[in-house]
């Protein structure tokens, strides 16, 4: 059984606002599924769908067999959800938050002293337990926000940018633990804007851009789907990137070419013996290359020919709070 499924799903504010416009989904059972694309996608316009947060204009979608519309209270009961703002209560401290979420989800007092002393220990907050949650760092507080997402163990995992605005070393300790959870059968619908992450956790990911999935497939079979190297050439004006965007559409080997501000993307066989050539005629043409970059193709050239623009994402790093440690 397919734990998400929907079709022709559309969420639309007014007429001219289509945050989400007839989309399909499949995902199977055991999957960590990546939903990749920039603020104002359509992201979490879906989750909220999946997640009976949101009523859809149209369409149908089910989860964990259980349809979105007609029964979402049990929906409710198989699906953990992790939104992008935090929903804590910063007057309690992370035992209390996370013994509320428990009983407000039936579970007895001792499974509930169990898992919360289980989740506390997975998600490195034993020390803080006790502590009000107003003095949590960014961090904590999303690391609290996974636990209460976990603790009545659902099969499905909705995680909405769970590691925008971290650092490092805490975006990692997420990594590791949706790595956990998904070898134990834990099914993930991951929305994000990193790459990267996208790249390692994700068996399939989808591209959205205003609010239409692009492309969809595994991040390996849509990296090899490029089929090319990437030579990036950046120039001093609009003009010479435009120039030199028309001259090397047509310069053999080169399968296709992208513009982003002054630089031209170049899609191209063999890109290192293409170099000097590329770089020759663009000099017979009087364009000179301010920069030359060459490289394998990435997500973020599978991203550039799928919405026509790179994912542009914001990566600060977390401030703690005062008091906090991440």
């Amino acid at each position: 059984m397919a734990a998400i499924v929907a079709t022709n799903l559309v969420k639309h504010f007014s007429p001219d606002i289509r945050a989400v416009d007839g989309i399909d989904l499949d995902i199977p059972d055991g999957q960590v599924f990546g939903f990749l694309g920039q603020n104002g996608s359509g992201k979490t316009t879906t989750v909220r769908m999946l997640t009976t947060l949101l009523r859809p204009t149209s369409g149908s979608a089910h989860v964990g067999g259980i349809d979105v519309l007609s029964d979402p209270d049990r929906v409710r009961e198989v699906v953990g959800v992790a939104m992008q703002d935090v929903g804590l209560d910063d007057i309690q401290t992370g035992r209390e938050q996370l013994t509320l979420q428990a009983r407000l989800f039936g579970i007895s007092a001792a499974e509930t002293r169990r898992r919360v002393e289980q989740l506390l220990d997975v998600v490195t907050l034993a020390d803080a337990a006790d502590r009000l949650v107003s003095g949590y760092s960014g961090g904590m507080k999303r690391r609290l926000d996974l636990a209460c997402a976990l603790i009545h163990q659902p099969r499905i995992i909705f995680l909405d940018e769970p590691t925008t605005g971290l650092d490092p070393v805490t975006r990692e300790e997420v990594w590791r633990y949706v790595e956990r959870l998904n070898r134990e059968g834990v099914t993930f619908f991951l929305t994000t804007q990193y790459l990267e992450e996208a790249d390692r956790l994700c068996h399939d990911i989808a591209i959205m851009d205003r609010g239409k999935i692009v492309a969809k497939g595994s991040p390996a079979d849509l990296k090899s789907s490029i089929g090319t190297d990437r030579i990036t050439l950046a120039f001093a004006s609009a003009e010479e990137t435009l120039q030199a965007n028309d001259l090397l559409r047509g310069f053999d080997g080169v399968s296709d070419t992208a513009v982003t501000e002054n630089e031209v993307a170049v899609y191209i066989r063999n890109g290192a013996a293409a170099v000097p050539g590329v770089v020759l005629a663009l000099a017979d043409a009087g364009l000179s290359v301010g920069e030359l970059r060459l490289a394998q193709a990435t997500l973020d050239d599978v991203f550039l020919r799928a919405t026509g623009h790179h994912l542009q994402v914001d990566r600060k790093a977390e401030t703690p709070a005062a008091g906090g440690a991440s």
